[in-house]
């Protein structure tokens, strides 16, 4: 019963809100939205989408490099190769379970190269602090060269859809009743109390890692580059449509941070991707073009998404071939190779 419930909060909910966006952004098109949309899928310059998903390659590949500076400290040596491959099949589990990634790609390094589970995990965690770091710091510069839009397109984002906020909200809630429920259970067992602490030390383990590394400069360095690139290699999808190349550069944070917290709600940011960051640039286009702004607001938004998604499925399905299982699930180092 558990488990049934965990599937459903992890994967059915999130994904029925996606698939419910979706079905919600094509119907709420009337026809001069549609034909708008369309059109500019049609006429999209496609060399700029690209050369997005060749600066998309570059940030994996850079994010793959970042994470030995993380091992190393805990004395895990591990193979580039594998690293990247650990991370592309992270990625491509997080679009069916929303934030499993993670613990993914630490059962993949563990599988391929032997670190403990917890303490790599604890390094992706030492990871996110850093990415959320660079989230707040992308949301702040947008709020506040982008001051004067930043609350009108809240508000346009908000009223566009007030039925899937109010779900977001019970699914939030319910989320927290199960989180609840765990902790107490952990509090009252004493065994899988002691498991639990054992294994929270090696988050912690993994975590600090970040400030015993010996090269902080680099990996600093490494979290600047990746960030830059998911800002520019986004940016450049705005020069795809005409209509869209003259969108100022506070619309194209502004409309990179809403697709960013908004893939955080449903897998892979299925169904509202599109929406919020269509919106987004809806503002910016609606003086010059009318209802049809909405219409090409949604096309870009879901060319990004689309090609980014289709980016990271490809990538990690080859990836899921590529990494080797070099251990087995007790630790020992296989002789056979499958």
């Amino acid at each position: 019963m558990k488990r049934v419930a965990g599937i459903l909060l992890k994967t059915v909910l999130p994904l029925v809100l996606g698939v419910y966006l979706i079905w919600y952004l094509f119907t709420s098109m009337d026809p001069v939205v549609k034909a708008a949309f369309y059109k500019a899928l049609h006429e999209a310059n496609y060399f700029w989408i690209f050369l997005s998903l060749l600066l998309s390659f570059f940030a994996l590949l850079s994010r793959a490099y970042r994470w030995k500076y993380l091992l190393e400290p805990l004395g895990y040596k591990t193979s580039f190769w594998n690293r990247y491959h650990a991370i592309m099949i992270g990625y491509i589990v997080n679009l069916t379970i929303p934030r499993a990634g993670e613990a993914s790609r630490a059962a993949m390094l563990y599988r391929s190269d032997g670190v403990p589970f917890s303490k790599s995990f604890g390094t992706i965690l030492g990871e996110r602090v850093f990415d959320l770091i660079m989230l707040f710091s992308v949301a702040l510069v947008a709020s506040v060269v982008g001051a004067g839009d930043f609350w009108k397109i809240k508000e346009l984002i908000e009223n566009s859809n007030p039925e899937s906020a109010s779900k977001v909200q019970l699914v939030k809630w319910i989320i927290a009743g199960v989180f609840l429920l765990g902790f107490a259970i952990v509090f009252l067992i004493k065994s899988i109390r002691q498991k639990v602490i054992g294994f929270i030390k090696g988050l912690f383990a993994g975590a600090l890692s970040v400030f015993k590394t010996k090269n902080p400069g680099a990996f600093i360095g490494h979290t600047l580059f990746i960030w830059v690139l998911y800002i520019v290699y986004f940016s450049i999808c705005f020069f795809a449509l005409d209509e869209t190349t003259d969108v100022p550069t506070k619309g194209m944070l502004l409309a990179f941070l809403a697709g960013s917290l908004g893939i955080t709600l449903t897998n892979g940011g299925l169904g509202i991707f599109p929406i919020v960051v269509g919106l987004v640039i809806e503002y910016y286009l609606q003086d010059q073009y009318g209802s049809d702004a909405k219409g090409i607001g949604y096309a870009l938004g879901m060319i990004i998404w689309s090609s980014q998604t289709i980016l990271i499925i490809v990538l990690g399905v080859i990836s899921f071939f590529l990494l080797p299982k070099n251990y087995s699930k007790d630790g020992e180092i296989r002789t056979d190779q499958e």
